[in-house]
Protein backbone atom coordinates (compact mmCIF):
# COMPACT_ATOMS: atom_id res chain seq x y z
CA UNK A 1 0.00 0.00 0.00
CA UNK A 2 1.28 3.38 -0.70
CA UNK A 3 1.21 6.46 1.62
CA UNK A 4 0.88 9.65 0.39
CA UNK A 5 3.27 12.05 1.96
CA UNK A 6 1.37 13.48 4.33
CA UNK A 7 -0.02 10.08 5.75
CA UNK A 8 3.64 9.77 6.03
CA UNK A 9 4.25 12.55 7.99
CA UNK A 10 1.23 11.53 10.19
CA UNK A 11 2.60 8.26 10.91
CA UNK A 12 5.87 10.16 11.81
CA UNK A 13 4.28 12.53 14.11
CA UNK A 14 2.22 9.05 15.70
CA UNK A 15 5.45 7.37 16.32
CA UNK A 16 7.76 10.11 18.09
CA UNK A 17 4.87 11.00 20.02
CA UNK A 18 3.84 7.62 21.18
CA UNK A 19 4.41 6.22 25.26
CA UNK A 20 4.52 2.34 23.75
CA UNK A 21 7.81 2.59 21.89
CA UNK A 22 8.65 3.17 18.39
CA UNK A 23 8.60 -1.11 17.33
CA UNK A 24 5.32 -1.43 19.16
CA UNK A 25 3.58 1.58 17.83
CA UNK A 26 4.68 0.54 13.96
CA UNK A 27 3.54 -3.21 14.61
CA UNK A 28 -0.22 -1.52 15.90
CA UNK A 29 -0.19 0.56 12.73
CA UNK A 30 0.62 -2.17 10.94
CA UNK A 31 4.51 -0.76 9.25
CA UNK A 32 7.40 -2.28 8.70
CA UNK A 33 9.96 -0.77 10.91
CA UNK A 34 12.87 -0.62 7.48
CA UNK A 35 9.71 1.26 5.59
CA UNK A 36 9.34 3.91 8.92
CA UNK A 37 13.09 4.62 9.32
CA UNK A 38 13.71 4.96 5.24
CA UNK A 39 11.13 7.72 5.67
CA UNK A 40 12.10 9.13 8.68
CA UNK A 41 15.93 8.99 7.35
CA UNK A 42 14.19 11.05 4.62
CA UNK A 43 12.60 13.56 6.73
CA UNK A 44 15.45 14.37 8.71
CA UNK A 45 17.38 14.45 5.21
CA UNK A 46 14.97 16.94 3.17
CA UNK A 47 11.99 17.73 5.67
CA UNK A 48 8.64 17.84 4.73
CA UNK A 49 9.70 17.53 1.02
CA UNK A 50 11.50 14.09 1.00
CA UNK A 51 8.23 12.39 1.83
CA UNK A 52 7.24 13.04 -1.48
CA UNK A 53 6.63 10.10 -3.98
CA UNK A 54 9.95 9.70 -6.14
CA UNK A 55 9.18 9.13 -9.81
CA UNK A 56 11.69 6.81 -11.38
CA UNK A 57 13.31 8.33 -14.32
CA UNK A 58 14.42 5.68 -17.02
CA UNK A 59 16.82 7.57 -20.15
CA UNK A 60 18.16 4.31 -21.16
CA UNK A 61 17.83 0.62 -21.16
CA UNK A 62 20.48 -1.82 -21.02
CA UNK A 63 19.99 -3.91 -24.25
CA UNK A 64 19.05 -0.61 -26.35
CA UNK A 65 20.04 -0.64 -29.81
CA UNK A 66 22.41 2.62 -30.10
CA UNK A 67 20.71 5.32 -32.67
CA UNK A 68 24.40 5.23 -34.57
CA UNK A 69 24.02 1.27 -35.05
CA UNK A 70 20.21 2.01 -36.20
CA UNK A 71 21.75 3.87 -38.88
CA UNK A 72 24.32 2.01 -39.91
CA UNK A 73 21.58 -0.76 -40.67
CA UNK A 74 19.49 1.46 -42.58
CA UNK A 75 22.82 2.71 -45.05
CA UNK A 76 23.69 -0.87 -45.28
CA UNK A 77 20.45 -1.67 -46.06
CA UNK A 78 19.80 0.93 -48.52
CA UNK A 79 23.60 0.23 -50.42
CA UNK A 80 22.66 -3.21 -50.70
CA UNK A 81 19.51 -3.71 -51.10
CA UNK A 82 19.10 -7.51 -52.63
CA UNK A 83 20.46 -8.49 -49.40
CA UNK A 84 17.89 -10.23 -46.35
CA UNK A 85 18.41 -9.57 -42.52
CA UNK A 86 20.40 -12.54 -41.92
CA UNK A 87 23.22 -11.61 -44.82
CA UNK A 88 22.99 -7.90 -44.07
CA UNK A 89 23.52 -8.91 -39.59
CA UNK A 90 26.29 -11.03 -40.69
CA UNK A 91 27.63 -8.12 -43.34
CA UNK A 92 27.56 -5.99 -39.69
CA UNK A 93 29.51 -8.58 -37.86
CA UNK A 94 31.95 -9.24 -40.43
CA UNK A 95 33.13 -5.83 -41.82
CA UNK A 96 31.62 -3.00 -38.95
CA UNK A 97 32.64 -5.79 -35.96
CA UNK A 98 29.29 -5.25 -34.07
CA UNK A 99 26.81 -8.35 -33.51
CA UNK A 100 23.45 -7.54 -34.26
CA UNK A 101 20.97 -10.38 -34.53
CA UNK A 102 19.28 -11.09 -37.41
CA UNK A 103 15.68 -10.11 -35.83
CA UNK A 104 17.00 -7.03 -34.61
CA UNK A 105 18.17 -5.94 -38.46
CA UNK A 106 14.84 -7.84 -39.31
CA UNK A 107 12.73 -5.29 -37.05
CA UNK A 108 14.60 -1.79 -37.64
CA UNK A 109 14.24 -2.39 -41.11
CA UNK A 110 10.66 -2.80 -40.61
CA UNK A 111 9.80 0.46 -38.54
CA UNK A 112 11.83 2.25 -41.35
CA UNK A 113 9.59 0.28 -43.96
CA UNK A 114 11.93 -1.15 -46.28
CA UNK A 115 10.78 -4.77 -45.06
CA UNK A 116 8.25 -5.87 -46.76
CA UNK A 117 6.07 -9.15 -44.88
CA UNK A 118 6.48 -12.28 -46.90
CA UNK A 119 3.61 -13.50 -48.96
CA UNK A 120 2.06 -16.45 -47.29
CA UNK A 121 1.30 -19.65 -48.89
CA UNK A 122 -2.48 -20.11 -47.75
CA UNK A 123 -3.79 -23.66 -47.51
CA UNK A 124 -7.37 -24.67 -47.69
CA UNK A 125 -9.11 -26.04 -45.52
CA UNK A 126 -10.36 -30.33 -45.91
CA UNK A 127 -13.36 -32.43 -44.55
CA UNK A 128 -10.96 -35.24 -44.25
CA UNK A 129 -7.72 -36.68 -44.12
CA UNK A 130 -5.87 -36.72 -47.74
CA UNK A 131 -3.75 -39.72 -46.58
CA UNK A 132 -6.34 -41.89 -44.36
CA UNK A 133 -4.97 -44.34 -41.48
CA UNK A 134 -5.83 -47.82 -41.56
CA UNK A 135 -4.80 -49.01 -38.17
CA UNK A 136 -4.64 -48.13 -34.72
CA UNK A 137 -0.70 -46.81 -34.46
CA UNK A 138 -0.24 -45.90 -38.22
CA UNK A 139 0.32 -42.26 -37.48
CA UNK A 140 3.20 -43.10 -35.14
Amino acid sequence: MRFTQAEKYEIIQIVEGSQIGCNRTLKELGINKSTFYKWYGQYLKEGNDGLAPKTAVRNSYWNKIPDQVRNQVIELALELPDKSPRELAYHMIDVKHYYISESSVYRILKKQGLMTSPAHILMQESNEFKDKTTRVNQMW
